[in-house]
């Protein structure tokens, strides 16, 4: 009886070690957290030297026009950014999946942008939309049209742009990856029954594609909602609230306005918005898969 009972506790005890560290790193901040927000809590103080008001720190932000204005620009940036990038990403990826002279080259290139430091990002492209030297108002100059005030006038267009630069090549090598491990089989029935490139795109390749696809998008998506340092160095938040994004705003929070207990709340609903995405992305994922079972179960019925 204890052998048995030793063998079925076996796998616990492998996983034991693991499963104490992400305890450890993961659900315990995540739970002081949550306590914070209930509290009014001061840097200067230990948690458990702070008063607890319930949910008045939610409800605060609720009606907090300044949050209103961060959490619509963090929608507007996130879902626009990732739009994008999953469009001139996936783009790319059927683009250069093919066996050309010098593609292996290219293909490094394009993702050099990722492996740039946000910080210097951000300092490369406030030189770039400079509006006196920088780069794009010296080409408008030179062809007879007016200089912009990217910084000024654009803000929130200009940090689009930036990140779109640096993070289309993330989607790009997923995509690519997805590619080339699809099963040749099919697109070679797809040719020889006379299938155009296009429909062998929108018919095979991003239906096989797509599961790989849906998490690489999730993935974007979760990371653009906590971009903080392009912003930082561009824009810094501004002007006004214009380019301020919740991760920012959580920062100025807790290190200017010195209330822990708000930044907390806002963590908190960031992280209900985020958890609330990936189940729907999760679901929208097993419906599709469920579908194509039936689909399939279908086809071999009639045959």
């Amino acid at each position: 009886m204890s052998k048995q009972r030793l063998n079925r506790l076996t796998p616990y005890m492998f996983v034991a070690p693991a499963a104490l560290v992400m305890i450890l790193a993961l659900f315990y901040p995540i739970a002081y957290m949550i306590w914070g927000s209930f509290r009014d809590w001061d840097p200067s103080q230990n948690l458990s030297e702070t008063e607890f008001v319930g949910l008045a720190n939610y409800a605060k932000l609720l009606v907090d026009p300044a949050f209103h204005t961060s959490f619509w620009v963090t929608l507007v940036f996130a879902f626009t950014v990732v739009a994008v990038e999953m469009v001139i990403g996936v783009g790319l990826a059927l683009l250069l999946d093919r066996n050309i002279r010098g593609m292996s080259v290219l293909r490094t290139l394009f993702i050099l942008p990722m492996m740039i430091a946000p910080v210097v990002v951000g300092l490369v492209w406030r030189y770039m939309f400079h509006q006196t030297y920088g780069t794009f108002n010296r080409f408008f100059e030179a062809i007879g049209l007016p200089k912009v005030d990217w910084l000024g006038q654009n803000p929130l267009l200009s940090v689009i742009i930036a990140d779109i630069w640096q993070w289309t090549p993330f989607i790009f090598i997923l995509s690519l990856a997805a590619l080339q491990s699809l099963p040749r089989s099919a697109l070679e029935a797809a040719r020889i029954d006379g299938a155009t490139g296009w429909q062998q795109v929108i018919h095979i390749k991003l239906p096989l594609m797509m599961p790989v696809l849906i998490v690489t998008m999730l993935l974007r998506l979760i990371d653009a909602f906590k971009v903080l340092e392009v912003i930082l160095v561009l824009t810094g938040g501004g002007p006004g609230l214009s380019t301020e994004i919740l991760a920012l705003r959580i920062a100025r929070t807790a290190r200017e306005f010195r209330e822990l207990g708000e930044a907390a709340a806002m963590s908190n609903y960031l992280l209900m918005l985020l958890m609330v995405l990936t189940l729907g992305m999760f679901a929208f994922t097993r419906w599709q898969e469920a579908r194509a079972r039936r689909l399939q179960f279908a086809q071999e019925e009639e045959g």
